[in-house]
């Protein structure tokens, strides 16, 4: 008798729910694996899966045109929803010819920065009219989460036009005091160059760009931070130098002179994050914020990035953050081990002595 993929399905995501997991690995020979506070457990009370599950699994998660794409490109991001309980970004993949599922749990609820241990400074780039913001880190560090309640206290405080441009669609919001336009790549739009693109014509306030993919998408997002917009989006990039390093050398030689004056006439800050395991369990993030001034901006034009750790070191009664400090104080509310702290500092050696 036939397995009910569905209700398997649905099985899973209400362990990975009750577990308070963010991720559900499905893989052909392997067991169902979620992640629960950074740590992989597999579900070895589930059976190991098959070929037929994962077919079975992905005519569950993928509409017919997807499954098509999906066996055409080899791989594919997609959205999922279960019923009104919780909604999922999903990547189905190929591994050495076998079919595999990654879905990473998007609460339905959107934190504030209080409730996700993020620091109250970040509301007062809410209120920027315009600008270029962003939120750096590795994959699967909270940088979506954050962008979130941004975009979320945005809402809750002002009246403007908001466009999302994803791939796909996370978290869903309600409209409030803004009106907000959620854009998916591939279904409301062909890529994120196009809808950006279209936006100087949907009077648009704020626009959020899901992650800049290309050297168009980055392009045209400064260009929109220029002419009066305030934009987010994200990076994975380890810390501030870097992101801003990574904008300039994407652009050919011939065009970093450009990009660097633009870059630094819009950039308002740069959020850089990390999750951390916390004592008590769970996850608790550590970060950097570099807000960006007089000082800032010259340093970007005069190629000097270099320096702006320094900047940022110097800079905390302006407002911003050094990743060191952060991981320090974390330490020292016992939220956090020393050894994991020096695990996620870039500068061991000055966390030793701020620790």
């Amino acid at each position: 008798m036939a397995l009910d993929y569905k209700k398997e399905f649905e099985e899973l995501i209400d362990i990975v729910t009750k577990e308070s997991a963010s991720d559900l690995h499905l893989c052909e020979n392997r067991y169902p694996t979620i992640r629960v506070a950074g740590f992989l457990v597999p579900l070895l009370n589930r059976k190991i899966l098959t070929k037929e599950d994962a077919v079975g699994f992905m005519s569950v998660v993928l509409s017919p045109e997807d499954r098509e794409l999906f066996t055409k490109n080899k791989e594919i991001d997609f959205s999922y929803n279960y019923r009104e309980k919780a909604r999922f970004r999903g990547n189905g993949y190929f591994q050495q010819g076998t079919v595999s599922f990654a879905f990473r749990l998007i609460p339905k609820k959107i934190k504030n920065f209080a409730e996700l241990n993020l620091p109250a400074v970040l509301e007062t780039f809410c209120d920027k009219q315009q600008g270029f913001f962003l939120v750096v880190g590795p994959v699967g560090h909270g940088k979506t989460t954050t962008l979130a309640a941004m975009v979320e206290r945005i809402n809750e405080t002002r009246a403007e036009h908001i466009i999302t441009i994803e791939d796909p669609i996370e978290y869903i919001y309600e409209q409030k005091k803004s009106v907000i336009d959620q854009r998916e790549v591939r279904i409301d739009t062909v890529d994120f160059s196009t809808a950006l693109r279209s936006v100087f014509r949907q009077d648009v306030d704020v626009i959020l760009i899901g992650e800049m993919r290309s050297i168009d998408t980055i392009a045209t997002a400064v260009t929109a931070a220029e002419t009066g917009h305030f934009v987010l989006s994200t990076l994975h990039t380890n810390d501030v130098a870097q992101t801003i390093n990574r904008i300039i050398d994407s652009f050919p030689g011939s065009q970093q002179d450009q990009i660097r004056i633009q870059l630094a006439s819009t950039l308002t800050g740069i959020f850089s994050q990390r999750l951390i395991p916390r004592i008590s369990g769970g996850l608790i993030p550590a970060y950097e914020l570099l807000i960006s001034n007089t000082a800032v901006a010259n340093l970007i034009r005069e190629k000097r990035v270099h320096e702006i750790n320094t900047v940022i070191e110097t800079g905390l009664d302006q407002g911003m953050i050094d990743m060191n400090r952060s991981l320090a104080e974390l330490v020292r509310k016992g939220e956090i081990t020393a050894e994991n702290a020096y695990l996620y500092s870039s500068n061991p050696k000055i966390l030793e002595r701020l620790i």
